[in-house]
């Protein structure tokens, strides 16, 4: 007798732990489908303002590879620049390391 009461006692409770799991299950999905289950929600405008942002700006990546490469030419030619302006520095101060 005591190991029926046990096994319906036991039964009974899987029973309850399923009924509680569904239930938060049920309210976890409601919350998800507010966020981002509709076309209007907060989740798909994001997601449209970033779709957005990717195709404005995706022309970039080449862009920004060509001027790397051209300020790299134009540091090479102000380290001449700077040579030309360090000897026009010694040449007006007669050469004696004074500052300009």
């Amino acid at each position: 007798m005591k190991a029926v009461i046990l096994a319906v006692l036991s039964a009974l409770e899987v029973l309850a732990f399923a009924g509680a799991l569904l239930y938060f299950l049920h309210r976890i999905v409601t919350a998800l489908e507010k966020i981002g289950g509709a076309p209007d929600s907060s989740l798909a405008r994001i997601a449209f303002g970033v779709r957005a942002i990717e195709r404005e700006t995706s022309h970039l990546a080449p862009e920004v590879m060509q001027l790397n490469a051209g300020l790299t030419i134009l540091g090479g030619k102000l380290g001449v620049v700077d040579e030309h302006l360090t000897a026009v520095t010694t040449a007006l101060t007669g050469g004696g390391g004074g500052t300009a």
